[in-house]
């Protein structure tokens, strides 16, 4: 059955340029014209806008376009491993904050470790030096020179920052912390206050979890979509 552009988009909630763009991105199959040039959408095609919308929020387009022109070269086993590893990597995000909260939580002031080198921290961290001078540069960090040499100066709270920055920063998902929003955070964070460092890690939990539920609503519709393209049995 042949289907309006404008009503596919008042289901979905989207322009009917949108669904163009989806379709010059080909990420949907080819679409007919009628004699006068009109599109011809069908059930097939409302499946695969559906499938885009709802695993855009979680996965994000280009991923999601990665998926869906896989399913076109009819290669779902690839497609779904191209999701497969996106989860895996919400679920690493989801242990290395866990991780930085912990550590915060769990070192006190008196076992400060100071005149720690860039080699240090980087082994210290899992952040490469070159990522770390990156986020000193834009602002994220702020370490001190000596003034003998100019070497940075390093010390526990700078793991701690480079900690949290990583676990706020890396993220493709996290879409609340910006870069002046991480910097916000940064500056005005006492790793000594428990209710601000509660408050940041429930914050952050709530919206992996988030996440974790529109990936989980993404793959149900990836997989409608391929049960309707007799690609899984």
């Amino acid at each position: 059955m042949a289907l309006r552009p404008a009503d596919i988009a008042r289901k979905l909630n989207i322009s009917t340029s949108s669904l163009r763009h989806y379709e010059e991105w080909g990420l949907i199959p080819p679409v007919e014209r009628s004699s006068n040039g009109y599109r011809i959408y069908t059930d097939l095609h409302v499946a695969y806008f559906e499938c885009i919308r709802a695993m855009a929020d979680g996965f994000g387009l280009l991923l999601t376009a990665e998926v869906l022109k896989n399913l076109q070269a009819n290669q779902v086993g690839l497609a779904f491993w191209v999701v497969n590893e996106a989860q895996s990597s919400l679920h690493k995000e989801k242990i290395v904050f866990e991780e930085t909260i912990k550590m915060i939580r769990e070192t006190p002031p008196e076992a400060q470790r100071r005149n720690l080198t860039m080699k240090d921290i980087a082994k210290e961290t899992g952040i490469p030096t070159t990522t770390i001078r990156y986020w000193e540069k834009v602002g994220l960090l702020s370490i001190p020179r000596s003034s003998d040499n100019n070497y940075r100066m390093f010390d526990q709270d700078h793991i701690r920052q480079i900690r949290v920055v990583h676990a706020l920063k890396t993220s493709p998902y996290v879409y609340t912390y910006s870069l002046n929003g991480i910097k916000e955070i940064i500056q005005g964070l006492d790793f000594n206050d428990a209710d601000k460092i509660k408050k940041i890690s429930l914050d952050y939990q709530n919206h992996l979890d988030r996440i974790n539920q529109l990936q989980m609503k993404g793959v149900r519709y990836l997989y409608r979509l391929c049960e309707l393209l007799e690609l899984v049995s």
